[in-house]
């Protein structure tokens, strides 16, 4: 018997309200950058209830719902998610993020999508707020709901969304992913991009083969940066260097690994050009190296490095060069830096070699680092300038986004504990978190916000592996839908 069999009227037309949200949601391809199809459909939707709704210049969405009756007189609240997500698929499947709907599995017990991320992250989130919108039962004082754009990708939707849509006295954010746990703060990040320029040569050596570290866990780089699960690319430059210890003699033809970002890279792949008398020494390089991360990555059990002969490229990359790029990915710090004195667990700060690819006569790394302490965006930018520099790369340092600070005199903290726990008769717990949120942008924009962010359970977040808990989407609705109603209590 499958959860949903358990389930007594009421809580089903909770369940199936929601999911019938995000199955339209999840038939729309809405990867970060390109959310113009999707925001439409909202506004469209949103038109279709007869609610006032406004579509912004970066496609955020707004939408107002007036008060029920008998609630005219509450202070408004905000629901809040984004319409975004990251779009990672297993090796092997045909996917094209730009085109593809997603492909969901429901087993009575959890939803998840065939072979590619769920989009839960945070579809749920934006699907629960529009079950709301759309019930005619729920009780709740002036509502306003924010759709976001680009929150996987920098959050440019939410550093412009104008200050005057968050007039407001509360806003729950819905892009948690832990039932029982309500955020109460959360780190900030900032981009970091190094660029290096290329010089092509003619190969030398006769035979061309690609190199494949796929099988890893990858994840989200903020709330499993501290699960020690490899990096493929670090792993790929450990991997490269080795081969030059070994001294097998080898050209670069082509790097690229990494989906995002904030996204832990899970698979890396390098074509490189070498002559046949040092097949047996890479092969024994290739067996230490998965000995290697066994032995300092032991959740990394599905690890594998994949080896197949491939067309000789036309060019490859000159060895000075090579060599600083193998540098520059050995000596760039990556995973957690610092551990919260204050908070006991809590990642303080932290970096995430998220991407790296070749695009014409240019090599591009894009790496993630994450704080809830200022002073280590300063030390950062001076780590990471100075590596860069050492391998005659560029740095570029931008898009640093806000973090959000703890509200000792929060009212809507202990309402959303003691509600959570009567409804549920377990513990709630409060935490902060090291990954970016929205909030950090509105409680910048608007200090008198007091926030919260809460969520169902979903797992495994920017990966094919990512799922949603189904026995956690009905508790945590009916959560929000008592938190509207009782509001009045604050």
């Amino acid at each position: 018997m499958s959860y949903v069999d358990t389930l007594n009227d009421k809580d089903r037309k909770i369940l199936n309200g929601v999911l019938k949200q995000f199955e339209k949601l999840a038939a729309i391809p809405r990867k970060s950058g390109h959310e113009k199809a999707v925001s439409d459909y909202l506004y469209h939707w949103a038109q279709q209830q007869e609610l006032k709704v406004i579509q912004d210049d970066t496609n955020n969405i707004i939408i107002d719902k007036p008060a029920t009756p008998g609630y005219e007189d509450l202070p408004r609240v905000i629901l809040q998610g984004h319409m975004d997500m990251v779009c990672v698929a297993e090796p092997g499947k045909d996917y094209n993020p730009l085109q593809d709907a997603i492909e969901l599995i429901n087993d009575g017990n959890v939803l998840k999508a065939k072979g590619t991320s769920l989009g839960a992250d945070d579809g749920i989130g934006v699907a629960a707020a529009l079950y709301i919108l759309a019930s005619d039962t729920i009780q709740h004082g002036e509502l306003r709901v924010i759709i976001t754009t680009d929150e996987e990708a920098g959050m440019s939707g939410a550093s412009n969304l104008e200050s005057t849509y968050l007039d407001g006295a509360y806003l729950i954010n819905c892009d948690s992913e832990d039932w029982d746990k309500v955020t109460m703060s959360s780190a900030g990040s900032v981009n970091i991009d190094v660029t290096g320029d290329i010089q092509w040569k003619k190969a030398i050596y006769q035979n061309a083969l690609k190199f494949t570290l796929t099988g890893m866990l990858g994840g989200h780089s903020g709330v499993m940066i501290h699960d020690n699960r490899a990096n493929a690319i670090k792993i790929m430059g450990y991997f490269l260097y080795q081969l030059k210890k070994a001294e097998v003699a080898f050209e670069i033809a082509d790097l690229s690994g990494g989906t995002a970002r904030n996204a832990i890279p899970s698979t890396c792949e390098t074509i490189l050009v070498l002559d046949e008398e040092y097949f047996g020494r890479a092969r024994e390089v290739i067996v230490n190296v998965k000995q290697y991360v066994l032995e300092h990555f032991s959740k990394e059990i599905g690890f594998e490095i994949q080896v197949e002969k491939v067309d000789m490229p036309t060019k490859v990359i000159e060895e000075k060069i090579a060599d600083k790029i193998i540098n520059f990915i050995c000596m760039a710090q990556d995973g957690v830096h610092t551990m919260s004195s204050a908070v006991d667990g809590l990642v303080e700060s932290s970096s995430n070699m998220g991407l790296v690819e070749i695009n014409n006569d240019q090599i591009k790394f894009n790496i993630f680092p994450r704080t809830s302490v200022d002073k280590y965006f300063n030390y950062f930018q001076e780590v990471f300038g100075k590596i860069a520099s050492l391998c005659d790369f560029h740095m570029n340092f931008s898009g640093k986004s806000p973090g959000w600070p703890v509200n000792e005199n929060s009212k809507l903290i202990p309402l959303t504990v003691k509600i959570f726990e009567e409804q549920n008769k377990i513990p709630m717990k409060k935490e902060s978190i090291h990954a970016g949120l929205e909030a950090g942008w509105f409680s910048a924009k608007n200090p008198d916000l007091d926030i919260i962010s809460i969520g169902p359970n979903v797992k495994d977040i920017h990966s094919p592996q990512e799922h949603l808990e189904l026995c956690t989407l009905v508790p945590h609705v009916k959560l929000i839908i008592e938190i509207l109603k009782r509001v009045k209590e604050l």
